[in-house]
């Protein structure tokens, strides 16, 4: 009895678009309170908008993935592992030359 009912209303994308851009740049409770939207609601479409963009990075990754035979990968992977080679190497030169250095200051 005691229970006020809302109206639900409608939203279009665009103003959802932009409600989850105010909240990524103001914070959510801001936004929402700006908006006059429920922070729930608005909590809702950012992680919508989230699942969306993370599902199009996937596919677009997968994609990429599937469509690059193993033979052409397989000259990029030997650079990349001879690239990593070296640059543990480089690595290990800095911290022999870090640690001379500092025994060379004290």
């Amino acid at each position: 009895m005691g229970e006020k009912l809302v109206p639900k209303r409608q939203y279009t994308e665009e103003f959802k678009m932009e409600a989850v851009r105010l909240a990524q740049s103001v914070g959510q409770h801001e936004a929402a309170r700006r908006l006059g939207v429920p922070v729930a609601t608005l909590g809702n479409w950012t992680r919508r908008e989230c699942n969306l963009e993370a599902t199009s990075v996937d596919r677009a990754a997968t994609s990429s993935l599937v469509k690059r035979p193993v033979s052409e990968m397989e000259p990029e992977i030997t650079r990349l592992r001879k690239e990593l080679t070296s640059a543990k190497l480089d690595i290990e030169i800095l911290r022999k030359a870090t640690a001379y250095f500092a025994k060379g200051s004290r």
